[in-house]
């Protein structure tokens, strides 16, 4: 995000560019220091920089490698973005030699140059997982079946973006009755967090796994095994009904919209029907080695297994069978599926 007070107070250049040894006056520098007319250098519109600061040869591309390193300006802060007017550009780069005039810069038509700061964004998956290391080295606590709920919560860190170790604790104190945690942590070989810790503090709440979405399924779909997936959540009142397995969701169809992330529900699926209220159905009726086939009217909808009402289109008979197929039932003289009497 771009902020004008923050503009004014870090992009600013340095007055005798206290961050390095200053140049000759442009007088004393070497009659080849300013570039030809014919090789005209050309701005940068924008960059990002791991560095605290912006050197000439980051916006000006063509400088010399001994004119490209002199500092310029202050970078952002870490994460942040700011921008440098061109005018301030050329002031700068003619004060110390590189230019003559404005002239030998190719703007490109920009007004300002967009500087933004690379940073690694810490999440409250880092963050929570440095406390659980943390419990289980000092406290031997092991909260893998447990999930961190920060107060306000994941903090706002940032930190330089070649470190790619995890947090470790300064201090951490763990209440075992509330299981409320408080604490310190830093990133080993952050200058940002050694001179500002992270401080945490939540409780730990026991999770149970489910499956959840990973897109929105519409009505109707039927779950494929890379449209879920299992993750831990806290437990709530009603997590009785959760699906805490994959197979429990996948080949189900949605009976209602599924958002991506949602916890599913016994009550969001159901099996795939492939017998509709009303189809024509071939039943199918054996007996003591005896297979009879005869066409049927289904009075109700069913999935592979169910077991639903059919009527014989000839005898107008109603039998109880099992769907075992698309348009498919088995009616068996033994359990559930006997011949009803005739109505």
């Amino acid at each position: 995000m771009i902020r004008s007070a923050f503009i004014v107070a870090t992009l600013t250049a340095f007055p005798a560019m206290a961050l390095a040894q200053a140049p000759a006056p442009v007088e004393e520098r070497a009659p080849t220091a300013a570039p030809a007319a014919a090789a005209k250098l050309r701005l940068k519109a924008d960059l990002t920089l791991s560095r605290d600061i912006v050197g000439f040869g980051d916006i000006i591309a063509g400088l010399s490698p001994q004119n490209a390193a002199l500092p310029a300006f202050r970078a952002p802060a870490l994460g942040d973005t700011g921008t440098i007017q061109v005018a301030r550009i050329v002031d700068a780069a003619v004060k110390h030699g590189l230019l003559r005039d404005a002239q030998d810069l190719d703007s490109q038509g920009v007004a300002q140059v967009v500087v933004t700061r690379a940073a690694r964004r810490i999440t409250g998956l880092d963050v929570e997982a440095a406390v659980k290391s943390a419990l289980l080295e000092r406290f031997g606590f092991d909260g893998r079946a447990f999930a961190l709920l920060l107060d306000g919560g994941a903090p706002s860190v940032v930190v330089e973006p070649e470190l790619t170790g995890d947090l470790a604790a300064l201090d951490l104190n763990y209440d075992a009755r509330t299981r409320r945690v408080t604490g310190r942590l830093t990133m080993p070989g952050s200058a940002a967090t050694r001179l500002k810790p992270v401080r945490v503090s939540g409780q730990l709440v026991e999770t149970a796994e489910v499956v959840v979405p990973l897109r929105t399924i519409a009505r109707g779909e039927t779950l494929k095994p890379t449209d879920v997936t299992v993750e831990r959540r806290p437990r709530d009142a009603q997590f009785n009904d959760v699906l805490g397995e994959m197979k429990a969701a996948v080949g189900k169809v949605a009976k209602r919209t599924l958002m991506a992330g949602s916890v599913l529900r016994s009550g969001d699926v159901q099996r795939e029907e492939v017998v509709g209220r009303g189809d024509i159905v071939t039943i199918l009726y054996e007996a003591r080695g005896i297979v009879i086939s005869m066409r049927g009217r289904a009075s109700e909808a069913g999935a592979v297994g169910d077991t639903i009402a059919i009527t014989n289109i000839q005898s107008k008979r109603v039998l109880q069978g099992t769907v075992t197929g698309p348009g498919r039932v088995n009616v068996s003289p033994h359990g559930g599926g006997q011949i009803a009497a005739a109505r």
